[in-house]
């Protein structure tokens, strides 16, 4: 199952017919526990589990759960997917475990979409959200990995104060949705304070003398009319961030541009040219009239999307 999607809203709305949450800033999962065993998929419903231990937490919960929610790193107190770029790639055991020693994350759960062999994604938000706080999460063993975060009545208020925190945004919801897996409704609202989009990239540069270092990455959006640029990303590449996307990218190196028209001589002297497979997020203050990135900053690679989730134009 993939999780259900929020569209982008232009105003955040009122009246006792909507909900509204804190939008975090981490990987969206969702969470089986059956028969003892904890499962975790990423939206493009890959098995993560071995990547997030902490969450096997869950196995001692007597319940068969299927929960949504966002894997966030809170150790700087306000979560940010930055600080989740050590783990979320990482497939060996013995180094995930330590890993999630000094580093450890915390499933925030916000839906509930199955109870005890009940399917629930026909129910109206209320009632999954009731059963959801109603469940004995605050044991010990749990609490420390799974929280279920609170609603707020009034949504300009929250966004206020979600800007004023330094947090993503926030997400309005319908009370009365059902949950649509794999869909992205009108019923689900979000309003990121600084947007994040997910791109392709297309070509790299290394930093000036020198032959190792990134410096920046060109990113393109997939189109019906192939890979458009939309800029150069130079800010967060820097250090052990550049080197693992380096790393990522040196295999895919081609001869020719991916990109589907000509760009400006300014983006292609000492670019490197790639196979547009790695996705990466990028936050950016606006996009110019033509097409290009404000003040774009890298944030991290994102393995648990593909080519086909860039082409929903909701992102994450």
């Amino acid at each position: 199952m993939q999780p259900m999607l929020a569209t982008r809203g232009d105003h955040v709305p009122t009246g006792d017919d909507w909900t509204h949450e804190v939008k975090w800033d981490g990987i969206r999962a969702l969470v089986e526990v059956a028969d003892g065993r904890v499962r975790v998929r990423s939206r493009n419903e890959n098995d993560i589990s071995v990547a997030w231990p902490e969450l096997q937490a869950l196995a001692s919960v007597d319940h068969d759960l299927l929960l949504d929610g966002e894997i966030v790193a809170l150790g700087q107190g306000v979560p940010t997917f930055g600080a989740l770029a050590d783990r979320m790639h990482v497939r060996d055991v013995a180094k995930v475990a330590r890993l999630a020693q000094t580093n450890p994350v915390t499933l925030l759960c916000f839906d509930l979409l199955r109870l005890d062999g009940r399917d629930l994604t026909k129910e109206p938000l209320r009632e999954r959200r009731r059963l959801l706080e109603s469940l004995d999460l605050s044991a010990p063993t749990v609490a420390a990995a799974v929280q279920v975060p609170g609603t707020y009545a009034d949504g300009p208020a929250l966004l206020e104060a979600a800007e004023a925190q330094g947090l993503e945004g926030i997400v309005s919801k319908r009370w009365s949705s059902c949950y649509h897996p794999g869909r992205r409704s009108r019923d689900w609202l979000k309003f990121p304070i600084r947007p994040t989009a997910s791109y392709l990239v297309g070509g790299f540069r290394f930093e000036t003398d020198s032959d190792h270092r990134l410096g920046a990455v060109l990113v393109g959006e997939p189109t019906a009319d192939g890979l458009v640029f939309r800029g150069r990303v130079g800010s967060g590449i820097a250090g052990r961030a550049g080197q693992r996307l380096g790393d990522l990218l040196r295999p895919l190196v081609r001869d020719t541009s991916p990109f589907a028209t000509a760009l400006p001589r300014v983006d292609t002297l000492g670019t490197v040219w790639v196979d547009p497979e790695i996705v990466v997020d990028v936050q950016y203050l606006a996009i110019t009239r033509d097409g290009r990135l404000r003040q774009p900053a890298y944030r991290g690679v994102r393995t648990d999307l593909d080519v086909t989730d860039l082409t929903d134009k909701g992102d994450a």
